[in-house]
């Protein structure tokens, strides 16, 4: 297996690992911290880190998006447009925006109007067309921050192809979080090259500007673009989707390809075992399109960060250290690995159980793999691999509110998969109840920073 050079904050969470100071935090207070900017305590954030609107392809204008989020308790939010950030000026026709609305009902331009008011929405005719004027988020921001209870973040959606033959290019998405500057689509020359340029992009801006950002593969299953492999090997990221809420992006994959609970394991056991880095995190997000009642609709998925403070860099860092993890609806009280022990606290609802798979690969592991067709024309990756039952094990089911599972020493990794009796309040497929993940621990490598890519 060819060796990477990893970036230097992977270095230093591989580092951390290789001592066993992985999330060695103290639980939250949140009550006790909130409304502050920074605290020696940290406490948990929600944020929703993938959200679409007007700007790019998204049914309703970023403030009424913001504003839903905010009344619904969420800490941060980044609007993260297809390859474009709010910071030009954008007018767009109000036919276009009405196509867009698939609902019946009340427009978004009346309910728009309704909410902001003629002073705030700017119209204009041109050629006999009424337009809008989409609001900069520099504009908006203002209305909707407030220090340490809501942060907006600048963020793009990354929407780059892989052209397999002229006829099927394969979408390779990525979020950009906390950008300075818009960054355009570069092509490669196979899955991994693209995604490659497209992180060195957005690094080389970070180390430029000096600005902290964070990155993270969107949806692998979406038009089945992406393999576990794929993701395994592109060592410039270390976050994933675990979940994404657009109920097109095949997340619990078919019967010739692995849902996104497996492409997270294959994709960590050969990190760990193979490549000797660190593995991905998971994160939780909307992929929001639609706020009118339609299909692609906010609030299904998020992450709880445990952060000192509301601001970017602090969210990032906290993210980098692991120290967060992805829900659908699941609340953790408290999450901790410490001394070889995860501890797992949830906080309970009336009339709802709860139970916790702990989840892994084992360090002897049955590293067969064969291949199988998918017997799909328009599939980019025709041929996947296929892997034992060893990896994505499960090593404990463990019920209650409270959990603990202490490793034994055979274990490569091991996350915690936390299942509640409640149903999704809003579901992309049948039968879905409220879930959490918590993110790899446990794990043991060296860094190689002499290592070339």
């Amino acid at each position: 297996m060819p060796r990477f050079a990893l970036p230097s904050f992977l270095l230093a969470a591989a580092g951390a690992a290789a001592v066993g100071l992985v999330i060695q935090t103290k639980p939250a207070q949140a009550k006790e911290t909130a409304g502050t900017a920074d605290s020696a305590t940290p406490r948990w954030y929600k944020g929703n880190t993938h959200t679409h609107s007007l700007w790019s392809d998204g049914n309703d204008f970023p403030e009424m998006i913001v504003d839903w989020y905010q009344q619904r308790g969420y800490n941060f939010l980044a609007l993260s447009d297809h390859n474009v950030l709010h910071a030009k000026e954008v007018w767009m026709a109000e036919p276009t925006i009405l196509k867009r609305q698939k609902s019946v009902g009340k427009t978004a331009m009346a309910k728009y109007l309704e909410r902001f008011g003629d002073t705030w929405v700017e119209r204009r005719e041109k050629d006999g067309v009424k337009e809008v004027r989409l609001k900069m988020l520099e504009e908006y921001r203002p209305k909707f921050e407030k220090e340490g209870e809501f942060l907006l973040v600048p963020a793009e959606e990354l929407s780059a192809n892989f052209a397999v033959t002229p006829e099927l290019k394969a979408p390779i998405h990525m979020v950009a979080f906390n950008l300075k500057e818009e960054v355009k689509p570069i092509e490669g020359t196979s899955f991994k090259d693209v995604m490659r340029k497209n992180l060195q992009a957005i690094r080389e801006q970070e180390k430029r500007t000096g600005q902290p950002m964070l990155t993270h593969i969107n949806h692998p299953n979406f038009r089945w673009a992406l393999t576990a492999e794929d993701m395994a090997e592109v060592l410039e990221e270390n976050f994933f989707e675990i979940f994404n809420g657009h109920p097109s992006i095949n997340y619990l994959g078919d019967a010739t390809r692995y849902g996104h609970e497996m492409l997270w394991d294959i994709a960590n056991t050969i990190r760990i075992s193979k490549l000797d880095a660190p593995p991905l995190y998971g994160v939780g997000t909307d992929d929001s399109h639609h706020y009118h009642g339609e299909d692609s609709a906010p609030g299904r998925g998020w992450v709880m960060v445990r952060s000192k403070s509301l601001k970017p860099d602090a969210l990032i860092s906290a993210m980098r250290a692991g120290d967060f993890y992805a829900s659908t609806g699941v609340t953790l009280a408290d999450v901790q690995f410490q001394d070889g022990v995860l501890k797992v606290r949830i906080q309970g609802e009336p009339g709802v159980s709860y139970t916790t798979k702990i989840v892994g690969t084992p360090k002897k592991y049955d590293a067969t793999v064969s291949e199988r067709p998918t017997n799909a024309e328009k599939d980019p990756q025709p041929v996947r691999k296929v892997y034992s039952a060893d990896i994505g094990k499960t090593f404990a089911t463990l019920p209650g509110e409270t959990v603990e599972y202490k490793l034994t020493g055979d274990e490569l990794y091991v996350r915690a998969v936390i299942t509640s009796t409640k149903p999704h309040v809003n579901p992309t497929y049948e039968n879905q109840t409220q879930m959490a993940w918590t993110q790899p621990v446990g794990w043991n490598v060296k860094s190689k920073a002499s290592a070339s890519r």
